[in-house]
């Protein structure tokens, strides 16, 4: 035989000369749950080593992260009850204390990249990404709302924004309020394909964020669809999106494939919270080798087509990049 591929696996040098796929550290963004107090550091029982982090401890967090090379944090709000309403009004408020913590990690930190999460939901009395009225979800009078809010954490310092809330036209109008705000330079993830999947539990959790009725199958995409992926694609792209973002990771692979063979920009991928806590519970059990298994899972996810995954494994997978075990 002249051809025999497993002479490119003969050995560890060879096999890396051969390797197509290579994540980074750089490339993951860490998700961080922030939560307004001093002194806190709660774990997340359904996402064993998450925490909702005050800003004071979150601080050393991602000075440490920096460290082993994680530039880019995503930051998710854990709001007070008594400080929800129906139109969201604490989300732009000169005294949030997320904004707050964004300036503070800005000023710290003026090298690191911060991400925020652009949706009613953590804010909303009624638990939803837009507004409720008579049990229902109203897209356009929504996007007022997610403007007020986006110009915000923009003017606090945040690089990129990041719209979870599946409305419809929320991208143009977005772009058209920061352009209109001097903010030309913010970049917007958009989260362009977003499933309405049974794999956000330990994410709402953390943030006790949950709908109070119903649910979010009227704005989150059918998990049966896959050319519809292509048609909020482009409209996100056309509508000045910097990035498209599939989430979740792992049961979508196919989607990530898809949208980076036919757009041009960075394609997003959330390995999202209840996709790593089935790995966390399996190797717990010692079901799974964690070391082994979680650089797999990041590696499917890259190999599909990502350029940047969002990901709670991100600071072990740094930690293992530094220590030579990947």
């Amino acid at each position: 035989m002249y051809i025999r591929p497993r002479r490119n696996r003969k050995s560890a040098a060879v096999r890396l000369h051969a390797q197509e796929t290579h994540i980074q550290a750089n490339q993951l963004i860490y998700p961080l749950f922030l939560y307004d107090g001093k002194n806190i550091q709660q774990e997340v029982a359904s996402l064993p080593g998450n925490y909702r982090w005050s800003l004071d401890r979150l601080l050393p967090e991602v000075e440490a992260c920096l460290k082993l090379g994680i530039t880019t944090f995503v930051l998710f709000p854990a709001v007070d009850e008594s400080l929800k309403d129906q139109v969201a009004t604490y989300s732009y408020a000169d005294e949030n204390f997320y904004l707050h913590a964004i300036r503070t990690l800005k000023e710290t930190f003026p090298e690191c990249c911060i991400m925020t999460d652009v949706a009613m939901d953590p804010y909303s009395s009624d638990g939803h990404d837009g507004l409720v009225k008579d049990g229902k979800i109203l897209n356009d009078e929504t996007l007022p709302i997610l403007a007020k809010m986006s110009i915000a954490q923009a003017q606090a310092g945040a690089d990129i924004l990041g719209p979870s809330d599946m409305m419809d036209g929320r991208i143009g109008y977005m772009r058209e309020a920061l352009d209109e705000n001097g903010f030309t330079d913010v970049s917007i993830m958009s989260y362009t394909a977003k499933y309405a999947s049974a794999f956000y539990g330990p994410f709402r959790d953390a943030l006790d964020s949950a709908p109070k009725a119903g649910d979010k199958k009227t704005y989150q995409m059918n998990p049966a669809n896959k050319r519809e992926a292509l048609i909020e694609a482009e409209l996100d792209w056309s509508e000045g999106a910097d990035y498209l973002m599939v989430k979740p990771a792992l049961p979508y692979l196919d989607i990530i494939h898809i949208l980076n063979q036919n757009f041009d920009t960075p394609i997003a991928a959330y390995n999202v919270s209840g996709e790593c806590a089935m790995l966390i519970a399996a190797a717990q059990k010692g079901w799974l080798d964690f070391d082994k298994a979680m650089p797999e899972m990041l590696m499917s996810i890259k190999r599909a087509g990502a350029s940047v995954i969002l990901t709670y494994f991100a600071k072990q997978y740094a930690q293992m990049l530094r220590d030579g075990k990947i």
